[in-house]
């Protein structure tokens, strides 16, 4: 059984299905809601259960593959998990599978510009490659393509590893652990706990990367049986990637000299938080044989992820960026330490138990005014109230609207919410298509103005 339909679970199911296993998928959507994936599954052979879960469906599989949007409190499961029925989700089950080495990275904030920027720097090493995981395609998509000399570079987030049990990446990579999703784990110990499934199973033969500029990432090393690199954006390190003299550099061991890769200001993206994940993939793509010519090329010409510090436009000396990649209060604020000053912020959307008083400072001293939207708003506005000036728009659309009419030339609209998007949207790149959208459809009524 696969139990939650989205795209790693249709993928799963099918993978699963083309392998000779009779496969039942179950959703708590209507029918009408799972709409056209139903006839591909049943003209598969698939069972097709929606608009809930039956626990006697449950009990008569042998194997049940969760998808990482179900959580696993979910009644059905912990009932048949007392059975002793298997559960494993989609990230374990592909890795039975996968031919060749893998690359895998996880971290609150950073994950799809870092796997991105590494997948690039592997192919510009001539180095077999697919990128896959909570980026977009499914790991499970991947196997059929894999091979023994390639690659898999995977972006993994807490809810994919929280049901990995016997997964074990060549290359682990951890880029900082702070605060997110308490509403799905219930306590920063127990985020931090499916963070580091991603180094459970790692032996003195494989490698994990930490970051030694953040607490909770740096204290993963002391529960480690890896060999441990580190990356730094603040210190010199024993063995990794780090900054000196306006360099990046790498250091293969402690008995090593320092090797030179790129300059700092050759990096093309915004933020000191792109450093570190610059850091993070210059240290991976070493430690799987990229050269140092191969690394600095790529990162030269790479290009700023969709909806991460996105630059959407400039509309009467007002720039515009998009950043709905943000979904927790670290993201936001380090979106918020790219800019100077002069930015107008919309900040909101569906909570996660988040503390959004951890903003105040740089509200105080770059933010001129927020904008809140949807169903975090009051929340919001208790939390930072004083900081800075709050404007509450309820959506999006108002919120573009009165940012744009309140922005003076040289200024900054920002959209970095600090929460996840189900409230108003179907996801992050919905919003932050609709951000964009609204932007460019207002763009030559506001140049008239």
């Amino acid at each position: 059984m696969v139990v939650g339909l989205g795209k790693s679970g249709l993928a799963a199911a099918l993978f699963l299905r083309r392998r000779g296993a009779q496969v039942t998928v179950s959703d708590n959507r209507s029918a009408e809601a799972l709409g056209k994936n139903i006839p591909a599954l049943l003209e598969e052979g698939i069972a097709v259960e929606a608009g809930g879960h039956g626990l006697l469906t449950f009990r008569r599989q042998d194997l049940i593959v969760v998808s990482p949007g179900v959580p696993l409190n979910t009644p059905e499961l912990v009932q048949v998990r007392a059975f002793g029925l298997p559960i494993i989700g989609e990230v374990e089950l592909a890795a039975r599978y996968l031919k060749g080495k893998t690359l895998a990275i996880t971290g609150s904030n950073g994950k799809t510009t870092t796997t991105s920027l590494c997948g690039a720097i592997l192919e510009a090493g001539k180095l077999p490659v697919e990128v896959g995981g909570n980026i977009g395609v499914p790991v499970i998509a991947l196997v059929d393509e894999s091979r023994d000399d390639g690659w898999s570079v995977l972006e993994l987030s807490s809810f994919q590893l929280e049901t990995a049990y016997e997964f074990r990446p060549d290359i682990a990579v951890i880029l900082n652990i702070t605060p997110d999703h308490l509403d799905r784990h219930g306590s920063f110990e127990n985020y931090v706990a499916a963070k580091e499934r991603i180094f459970a199973k790692q032996t003195a033969e494989d490698t994990l990367v930490l970051n030694a500029d953040d607490d909770a990432a740096s204290r993963a090393a002391a529960r480690a049986k890896s060999r441990i690199f580190w990356f730094s954006n603040k210190r010199i390190v024993r063995q990794g990637a780090f900054v000196h003299e306006g360099a990046i550099v790498f250091r293969a061991s402690e008995q090593a000299a320092p090797e030179f890769i790129l300059k700092v200001e050759e990096i093309p993206l915004k933020g000191s938080h792109n450093v570190e994940n610059v850091l993070a993939a210059v240290c991976a793509s070493r430690l799987a044989g990229v050269a140092p010519e191969a690394i600095r090329a790529a990162v030269a010409s790479f290009k700023a992820v969709e909806h991460r510090l996105e630059f959407v436009a400039s509309v009467n000396g007002v720039d515009f960026y998009n950043d709905s990649k943000a979904t927790n209060v670290d993201a936001a604020a380090k979106a918020i330490a790219a800019f100077p000053g002069g930015i107008h912020l919309i900040l909101g959307g569906k909570d996660k138990n988040s503390d959004y008083r951890q903003l105040r400072g740089l509200l105080e001293e770059r933010v001129k005014t927020v904008y809140t939207i949807g169903a975090a708003a009051e929340k919001i506005e208790t939390h930072i109230q004083g900081a800075a000036p709050v404007v509450s728009a309820g959506t999006l659309d108002q919120a573009v609207t009165k940012a744009a009419e309140a922005a003076q030339p040289g200024e900054i609209v920002l959209l970095a919410p600090a929460c996840s998007s189900f409230d108003q949207f179907e996801n992050y790149e919905h919003r932050g298509q609709v951000f964009k959208e609204l932007v460019h459809a207002r763009q030559g009524v506001w140049q008239n103005v």
